[in-house]
C-alpha cells in the first residue's frame, strides 16, 4: 500500500516541539532574523547527474495491464477536506497516420472506496474522456489516448485514512485496492505533516532520484509546479534532444511525442494513487496541434478544482489544505488586470478567511525573483500585473519552477527587501532532461540583453523589463553581484518539503539529490507576523530597487 501508513501496533514516542528548538537554539533560522545576506553555493563539477529520460524499453514505463484494466491512477485535491478527485486511464493510446479514437462511453467511470479496515461499500461515478494530438502536416504522427476517467469522492471525513478501488466492475476491469489519506479540517491549528514541493519533474534518471528521496520524506501532498513530462522534446516519432530548437529548428510545428505522458503516469503510479498531486501548467505543457489548440494533455490527464474554487479554467484554481490556502495561477494565459484570471484572483483572494486558513501560498510557473541567467526576468509582465495584489492580500510563500536550479529570497516586494513581503522559492530542479541552470545574471558578461528576456508564450511581445531606477542597480538592468533579495541559491536537483506548524511557522527545507536519504540542503523557518503585515495591508510602493527594509 505504498507510503500510507497503517499503524498495526502502539507506540509511544517523544514528540519535541520544533518550536522549543528556535527558542533553545535548534540551529535552524527563521526568516526573523533576515534579511541574511546573498550566499551561493559553489558548483559542485563531480555532481551534474545522469540527465537521459527512461527510455520506453524500462519496466517502469511499460503498460503491465491488459484489457481495460485501470493504470496510471492519481488523486487530487478538491477545493476542501470533503472531497476528491480520483483519475486513471483504460485501454491503449494509438499513435500513428490511421488512428480511431476509443469510445469514451464504452468504458464505465466507478469508484468503490470506504474508510480503511470496513467494506468498501461506498461507490462514486464520474466522467471519462478520450483526447487527441493532430498535426496540419503529412509525416507527423497523430496520437489519442486511452479512456481518461475523472471521479470525484464527496462527504469524506477529515484527516481520514480510505481504501478504494477504481475502475468498471461490468467488465471486470476493476484496480488493486489503493488507499489516501484526507486533508485535515481548514483551521488555524489544523495542517498536513508534509508537503512535497518540485518543478520541471521530467522523466530522466535524475527524476528517478528526485521521487525516490521525496518518497522517503513521506509527503502527505505533492505540488509540481510545472513542466510535467517534457514529452515536447521530442518529434513523433520519438526522436528526443536535450534542446528542440537546436536540433528541430525547421519542422513546421513544435511536435511532441505523446506516449511519454503515458510512461509519466505509469512511473508515477505507485506515489501519486496513494499521495494527491496538485499540478499547474508550465511552458512544456503548451503543445500546439490543429486548430491553435494548447494544453489539451495537460487539461484532460488531471482533474483540476477549478469549478469548485470557480475558475473558469484548468489553468488557475485554488484549494484548502488544512489551514493553508493555496492559490494556482496561470503564467500562460491571460493575468492582465483586466482578465479573467485577475478578476478571479481578486475575488478569492478576498473570500480567505485568515482566521481559519492563516498561511496563503501562491503558485506558478516562471519565477518572478530568480538571479539565473536562463530565464532572467522573463515574467516581468506578470510580476508588475499582480505583484501588488498578491502583496496587498499577505501571500506568505511563493514556490515557482521554471529555471533548473534552486533559489530563496529574503521577504521581498518590488525588489525591495520587506519584512511583509512573500518569501520566493524556486525548485524547478527536479531533474528533466535539459539539465541545470548554472550562471547567474549578476556575474561579469552574463546579463542579458533586455529585449531578448521577454517571452512571448507569457507577456505576448510586451517588453516591461526595465532598468532598475534605484539601489544598488540603478540606471542597469542587472545587479552586479548576487542581489540583496537572494537569500540562497545553488545549482542542484532536488525537492523542497513544506511543514506548516502553527499558524505563525512553517519549516522548509530542500532536499538535494547527491545526498543522504532526510538531509537537507536548506533548511528555514518561514515565520508569519500577522500582526506587523495585517490581512490587506495598505499597499506601499518602495523604492525600486532599494536594499534595505522599510
Amino acid at each position: 500500500m505504498g507510503w500510507v501508513s497503517v499503524p498495526l501496533i502502539t507506540v509511544f514516542v517523544l514528540v519535541v516541539n520544533p518550536l522549543l528548538l528556535i527558542v533553545n537554539g535548534g540551529g535552524v533560522p527563521t526568516t526573523l532574523e533576515g534579511p541574511f545576506k546573498p550566499v551561493t553555493v559553489p558548483l559542485d563539477n563531480t555532481f551534474r547527474g545522469n540527465a537521459l529520460d527512461l527510455p520506453d524499453t524500462d519496466p517502469l514505463v511499460q503498460r503491465t495491464v491488459e484489457g481495460f484494466q485501470p493504470e496510471q491512477i492519481s488523486l487530487s485535491l478538491s477545493s476542501s477536506h470533503d472531497s476528491l478527485w480520483i483519475s486513471w486511464i483504460t485501454g491503449e493510446f494509438q499513435i500513428g497516420d490511421n488512428i480511431k479514437p476509443l469510445d469514451p462511453e464504452s468504458v464505465g467511470s466507478i469508484v468503490e472506496y470506504g474508510k480503511f479496515g470496513r467494506r468498501m461499500s461506498r461507490k462514486s461515478k464520474g466522467y471519462s474522456l478520450v483526447y487527441s494530438q493532430l498535426y496540419p502536416f503529412e509525416g507527423l504522427q497523430n496520437y489519442t489516448s486511452g479512456i481518461i476517467h475523472h471521479v470525484r469522492l464527496t462527504g469524506l471525513k477529515p484527516n481520514t485514512l480510505y481504501q478504494y478501488r477504481c475502475g468498471d466492475p461490468s467488465l471486470s476491469a476493476m484496480s488493486e485496492v489503493h488507499y489516501f489519506r484526507t486533508m485535515p479540517e481548514a483551521g488555524p491549528k489544523s495542517y498536513p505533516s508534509r508537503i512535497a514541493v518540485v518543478g520541471d519533474l521530467g522523466l530522466t534518471y535524475n527524476t528517478t532520484s528526485t521521487i525516490d528521496h521525496m518518497t522517503s520524506n513521506h509527503p502527505d501532498l505533492v505540488l509540481l509546479v510545472g513542466d510535467v513530462c517534457y514529452a515536447n522534446m521530442y518529434l513523433t516519432n520519438g526522436t528526443g534532444t536535450n534542446c528542440y530548437r537546436c536540433s528541430f529548428s525547421d519542422t513546421p510545428i513544435h511536435e511532441t511525442y505523446q506516449p511519454r505522458w503515458d510512461y509519466w503516469g505509469r512511473y508515477m503510479q505507485p506515489l501519486i494513487s496513494n499521495v494527491p498531486i496538485m499540478v499547474v501548467e508550465g511552458n512544456h505543457e503548451l503543445e500546439e496541434q490543429v486548430e491553435n489548440k494548447t494544453f489539451v494533455s495537460y487539461s484532460s490527464r488531471f482533474a483540476f478544482p477549478s469549478e469548485e474554487s470557480g475558475s473558469l479554467s484548468t489553468m488557475y484554481y485554488s484549494f484548502n489544505a488544512g489551514g493553508i490556502h493555496f492559490i494556482m495561477l496561470g503564467a500562460y494565459t491571460s493575468f492582465d488586470k483586466s482578465g479573467d484570471q485577475y478578476k478571479w484572483l481578486e475575488k478569492d483572494l478576498a473570500s480567505v478567511d485568515r482566521e481559519v486558513t492563516p498561511w496563503l501560498v501562491a503558485t506558478w510557473h516562471p519565477p518572478w525573483y530568480s538571479t539565473y541567467t536562463a530565464h532572467y526576468r522573463e515574467a516581468e509582465c506578470m510580476r508588475i500585473e499582480m505583484e501588488d495584489l498578491l502583496y496587498q492580500y499577505g501571500v506568505d510563500i511563493v514556490f515557482n519552477g521554471h529555471v533548473h536550479a534552486y533559489e530563496r529570497s529574503n521577504r521581498v516586494y518590488n525588489y525591495t527587501l520587506d519584512p511583509c513581503g512573500p518569501v520566493h522559492i524556486t525548485v524547478g530542479d527536479g531533474g528533466n532532461r535539459e539539465k541545470m541552470a548554472i550562471t547567474h545574471a549578476d556575474e561579469p558578461g552574463n546579463c542579458p540583453e533586455p529585449s531578448s528576456t521577454p517571452d512571448t508564450l507569457i507577456s505576448g511581445g510586451k517588453f516591461c523589463g526595465f532598468n532598475f531606477t534605484s539601489g544598488p542597480a540603478e540606471g542597469k538592468f542587472c545587479w552586479d553581484r548576487q542581489p540583496d533579495y537572494s537569500a540562497l541559491r545553488e545549482s542542484s536537483f532536488g525537492h523542497g518539503i513544506l511543514e506548516v506548524k502553527n499558524e505563525t511557522h512553517a519549516l522548509w527545507s530542500w532536499h538535494r539529490n547527491q545526498d543522504y536519504y532526510g538531509i537537507a540542503g536548506d533548511e528555514i523557518y518561514i515565520v508569519r507576523q500577522p500582526e506587523k503585515c495585517p490581512f490587506k495591508p495598505k499597499v506601499l510602493k518602495p523604492a525600486y530597487g532599494s536594499s534595505n527594509y522599510i
